[in-house]
């Protein structure tokens, strides 16, 4: 990629996490807080509906509509395949590219801290989440590859990525966490304005990287009620190494469940409250050191 023309910066695809709600009205009230000389930034509402009623969504979760198909079906007619639909037109005008990169803001329950989660292996994106990382010790590298136009509103371009924070109830706000995301932000563009310039900061050419292995499910029966819990001794303990035979759950008698695999993992997303009704627990994570970006 030579040029950065247009960046997009998303917040309120969920409705109920308000950091990147509040985030975006701030910017779209002050828009000299984003602007740069060589690029336009867009700030966006993603889910308005679900905005108002202080839920994730409407009928059906947006990060998951901007599915190829589902963009180009004109027979679906759920608010939320309307607004994904809505979306993609604004990051693609009429005879235009698609917005080179999109800055999607998230919160989570889970305790993620700051976290960057990248759709696509861009050299560019990996050098950027180096430097975000370097400048600031507490920002965590998640790697959860897809194919473009896979369903998440960061899979319509090349430079996707997401800045999920927390942990934080759904629809509150944290001033801590809204202060950090912001300075995120700022940092992202400022490096993309450095890429245009030619005058990319130097940093660190290493980085850690949290790569998505699989997830795992709560214990459920054959009504698929759950049966179990976050053990303890896992609960807010995201990127932290869990090792075989470790406590994964514990029943709601008591009985503890150990984790099987064969090798140590990193969980993230654990005990997540939007994903109970995707049947997610958590994810898990390899731990990698990636050399020379």
């Amino acid at each position: 990629m030579n040029q950065i023309n247009r960046v997009a910066i998303v917040g309120g695809s969920h409705g109920n996490e308000l950091i990147g709600v509040y985030l975006v009205k701030k910017f779209q009230q002050n828009g000299n807080l984003i602007n740069r000389s060589s690029f336009e930034t867009l700030a966006l509402l993603g889910n308005p509906k679900a905005i108002a009623e202080g839920r994730r969504y409407i009928d059906k979760d947006l990060n998951r509509c901007f599915h190829n198909s589902v963009l180009q079906d004109i027979t679906l007619s759920t608010y939320e395949d309307l607004r994904a639909k809505e979306i993609q037109q604004i990051l693609q005008p009429p005879n235009q590219p698609i917005v080179d990169a999109i800055v999607d803001l998230h919160t989570t329950t889970a305790n993620m801290g700051l976290t960057l989660i990248l759709g696509d292996m861009h050299p560019l994106l990996l050098r950027l989440a180096a430097y975000l990382s370097s400048i600031n010790p507490l920002v965590k590298v998640c790697s959860h590859q897809q194919a473009r136009g896979s369903g998440y509103l960061r899979s319509l371009c090349e430079l996707g990525l997401v800045i999920e924070v927390g942990a934080v109830a759904q629809g509150i706000l944290n001033a801590e966490l809204f202060q950090q995301t912001e300075q995120l932000v700022y940092a992202v563009l400022d490096y993309f304005e450095g890429y245009n310039q030619g005058k990319t900061p130097q940093t660190s050419n290493t980085l850690t990287l949290y790569k998505s292995l699989s997830v795992v499910d709560y214990p459920r029966n054959q009504e698929g009620e759950i049966q179990a819990m976050i053990h303890p001794q896992l609960q807010f303990r995201d990127y932290e190494p869990l090792h075989p035979g470790e406590p994964l759950f514990v029943t709601f008698d008591g009985k503890e469940i150990f984790y099987e695999g064969e090798s140590t993992v990193y969980p993230v997303f654990i005990n997540e409250a939007a994903y109970y009704e995707k049947g997610i627990a958590m994810h898990l994570t390899q731990k990698q050191l990636i050399q020379n970006l």
